[in-house]
């Protein structure tokens, strides 16, 4: 079984010599194995492609991928027609449980969602013609999901969803966020679920002008404020703090207990904390994508790092995601590269207090704190977009800035906006440093008001990585990146700082890439939305102790060396607060 896939925006035949025609042997036997379509793009002819690979080679914008499928994967659950993405497998969603998805974007999780929610009937990969909802139940016959899908083919489905891209709701909606929220009031919980989300201050604000935070709230609320029968929320984390990530975590479990809900999450502290299975997702993104049976939480969520499904047998990934055992506290002394100084800046209704401290050459700094806290300011003041309180304080270095909110409102190609970043683009150095760990390759030629969030972010990353400095400030870059991406950034930001006379510092509410990219944390507490203070930077050990004891939360590592995340009262979560330990158990570890 083999699939041939044409990403057709990647395609552009005019500017490429159609080589994949040019050099397909069969072509140049008299076959039709590849032709210019009526819609400008190629077409491979998969009952005559021999899968040599010569078109993948060939095409200077990546555009063809042909992959050969195990005997069992024959029939896709469904395809999006000729040298389309195609899906196998489903998620099985239950009553009384929170289902997770697990895997890279691009996969196929949200067509899995669109046929579970019935906005889309499964083709079973017929390309001419169509599958009726009686070949789909036969399938199905006798499996979990048969009378799931039979509910959903008699249209008697309610659902509720909470999109994956928040900022498109001001688009769609004018009004402010109690008018929207009073329309999904259909369970009678609407109050409590503001409260519980802290909503309550913004509700007669322009929707409009509601952060990435709010409107991530706000959407979230509204998902769980309908009566349905059927819950799903694709990507409840960007733009939340860890606070507001448990809260929802919180109203999710609630809701679950008598509806079936479908969560699709990049972090795994709250997927760990969340769900109570996982189904897998693999396979090559925007090629084709593979679901599995449920499996636990833990054992899911290490099969999915280690790269390798042992009851069927697929190794998905070359390379596992290690978390390394280090001893942050016994990092190599660095000299120091900036001194920040004390500050102050005051806004009408916010004061941030910045005790000072040093950033050190070759060193990633961690930021954590809530929401609302000062965070963002705080880097703004170091990349002297804000001014602190008695004027300009000199920073003895220069800053690039990546801020939190990033918008496409030009239409120039990728090449050209990093080209226009920096003069090292056509070394092998920056293609290796920059391109390559972000998989920005296949994106080059498209338009920026193109992209999606998870593409913004990556080029936005490669932007600010990319402008001479010496300190380099991210704020959340994990915003929109899946698994993989994020361990490939914490890769990536620790080896482009290593030796250089330069240091990146990363506002993350993600606590496992904080944890995976830091030596050292800065930690920022007060009352969100009044006052602020930055105050360290700490060792990891002292930092991330304060930070967790305030959120009331404890970490341990498994056996696989993954940072989990203790079940509120349990034993270990009992025993490591009373011996102030909230971070890891230091001493076990070295034991072990």
């Amino acid at each position: 079984m083999r699939i041939a896939v044409v990403h057709r925006d990647r395609c552009h035949p005019r500017k490429c010599g159609t080589e994949c025609i040019i050099y397909c042997p069969r072509v140049r036997t008299g076959d039709e194995t590849v032709i210019i379509g009526e819609d400008g793009k190629a077409h491979i002819s998969e009952e005559l492609c021999v899968g040599c690979g010569i078109c993948v080679k060939k095409c200077p914008f990546e555009a063809i991928d042909i992959v050969s499928l195990p005997e069992e994967l024959e029939h896709p659950t469904h395809r999006y027609g000729e040298n389309g993405f195609a899906l196998y497998g489903l998620p099985i969603p239950a009553e009384g449980r929170v289902t997770g998805i697990l895997g890279p974007n691009g996969i196929g999780k949200t067509t899995a969602i669109k046929i579970l929610s019935g906005q889309l009937r499964p083709n079973l990969g017929i390309l001419h013609g169509e599958a009726s909802w009686q070949d789909v139940l036969k399938l199905y016959a006798g499996t979990e999901l048969f009378d799931y899908l039979q509910v959903i083919s008699q249209k008697k489905m309610r659902v509720a969803i909470k999109p994956q891209y928040i900022d498109y709701i001001p688009r769609v909606f004018s009004g402010t966020p109690r008018e929207l929220l009073k329309n999904t009031d259909e369970g009678g919980r609407l109050e409590s679920l503001i409260g519980a989300m802290g909503l309550s201050s913004i509700l007669d604000s322009d929707i409009a002008t509601l952060s990435g935070g709010e409107l991530q709230r706000v959407a979230i609320v509204a998902c769980l404020a309908r009566d349905a029968d059927f819950y799903f929320l694709d990507e409840i984390t960007p733009f939340l703090d860890i606070y507001q990530r448990v809260a929802a975590a919180n109203l999710i479990r609630e809701t679950a207990t008598k509806r079936p809900i479908v969560i699709v999450e990049h972090d795994l502290a709250v997927l760990d904390m969340l769900a109570d299975v996982v189904h897998v997702a693999y396979g090559k993104p925007a090629v084709f994508g593979v679901i599995t049976q449920p499996k636990g939480v833990r054992v899911g969520i290490n099969e999915y790092l280690g790269g390798y499904l042992p009851e069927e047998n697929v190794r998905f990934r070359e390379y596992p995601v290690i978390f390394e055992k280090r001893a942050h506290t016994k990092g190599a002394e660095r000299a120091t590269l900036l001194e920040f100084p004390r500050m102050e800046k005051t806004f009408p209704h916010f004061h941030l207090e910045v005790s000072g401290g040093d950033i050190r050459a070759g060193e990633v700094l961690g930021v954590l704190g809530p929401n609302g806290i000062g965070k963002s300011t705080f880097a703004r003041l170091l990349a002297g977009v804000e001014t602190p309180d008695g004027g300009a304080v000199p920073i003895s270095a220069k800053v690039s800035y990546k801020p939190q909110y990033i918008k496409a409102e030009s239409s120039d190609t990728v090449e050209f906006y990093l080209r226009s970043c920096t003069k090292q683009f056509d070394t092998s150095l920056y293609q290796h440093d920059i391109i390559e760990p972000l998989s920005l390759g296949p994106l080059l030629q498209s338009s920026l008001d193109t992209l999606s969030g998870g593409e913004l972010q990556r080029v936005a990353i490669a932007a600010c990585l990319s402008r001479p400095a010496d300190l380099y400030v991210l704020d959340e870059p994990s915003a929109h990146l899946d698994v993989e991406q994020r361990v490939r950034i914490t890769r990536m930001f620790r080896h482009y700082v290593d030796g250089r006379d330069a240091a990146i510092l990363v506002i993350d509410h993600d606590i496992y890439l904080i944890d995976m990219i830091s030596e050292r944390i800065l930690v920022f507490d007060g009352a969100p939305g009044v006052h602020g203070e930055a105050t360290g930077p700490f060792g990891m050990r002292e930092g991330m102790n304060r930070f967790l004891s305030r959120l009331d939360v404890t970490f341990r590592r498994d056996k696989s060396g993954r940072p989990r995340i203790n079940k509120p009262g349990s034993y270990l979560d009992r025993e490591q607060k009373a011996t102030g330990e909230f971070y890891y158990y230091t001493e076990k570890e070295e034991a072990a």
